[in-house]
């Protein structure tokens, strides 16, 4: 097959202790999944999680520099336990749902705060505040094999040293199983999607020179600096 021009190099992701990488297909980001997140952005707890999505090539490595998004005054950093699927089905069943898991890592989801705001006030889709360029960094992954599955442990973010975010993942409104049975029933997933799992109470701001650091239990650190 010919194409008009090169093909767009494939996004992945480093894989702890290897030389392999991991290919990137989807990210999927589940809204909502923390109770004090919920009650912080004024948003009804009774209602359930809901999805949606990045571009594949929004992630950013551990060490990067993030370039302040354009067409924001209020960037802001939300950290999250990322979950990479290794095996694709649809409709998957709760009780087989971490049979589809290759591994693990920390993440980031930035956010135009302010764009996400005047989005839902007038009802329009999300995607500028939530999909844009370079808004996904993600850790580097950890196998299943190697750290098991991870429901539990610290989920932190602190900013140039300052604890902003620190809960716990066994806080998350729906598990992982929950969140992957879920989202098969909406899509076919596949290897090398990333769900990005929701986020803890403790959103806020950043500006450019600042130094965000993500750290969960059992996971490499995520750390990037806003430029």
């Amino acid at each position: 097959m010919n194409y008009a021009f090169p093909p767009a190099p494939q996004p992945h992701i480093v894989i702890a202790n290897s030389n392999d990488r991991f290919p990137v297909r989807r990210i999927y980001c589940v809204g909502q999944n923390y109770l004090a997140h919920v009650l912080e952005m004024g948003s009804d707890p009774s209602k359930p999680p809901f999805f949606f999505t990045k571009p594949a090539d929004a992630v950013v490595a551990d060490g990067s520099d993030v370039a302040y998004a354009s067409e924001t005054e209020n960037l802001h950093y939300e950290a999250e336990l990322v979950v990479a699927i290794g095996t694709g089905g649809a409709n998957i069943t709760e009780t087989d749902a971490l049979n589809h898991v290759w591994g693990y890592a920390t993440g980031i989801d930035l956010t135009r705060r302010d764009l996400q705001t005047a989005a839902k006030n007038a009802g329009k889709p999300w995607d500028m505040a939530k999909g844009f360029d370079n808004s996904a960094p993600c850790g580097a992954l950890h196998p299943v094999a190697e750290v098991g599955h991870v429901d539990s442990g610290h989920i932190r973010l602190s900013v140039n040293g300052e604890m902003r975010q620190d809960s716990d993942l066994s806080d998350m409104i729906w598990s992982v199983p929950a969140i992957i049975a879920t989202l098969s029933r909406f899509v076919t997933l596949a290897p090398g999607d990333l769900i990005y799992t929701g986020t803890p109470s403790g959103v806020g701001p950043v500006v450019a020179g600042d130094r965000l650091k993500v750290e969960i239990e059992g996971l490499s650190d995520l750390t990037v600096s806003i430029t």
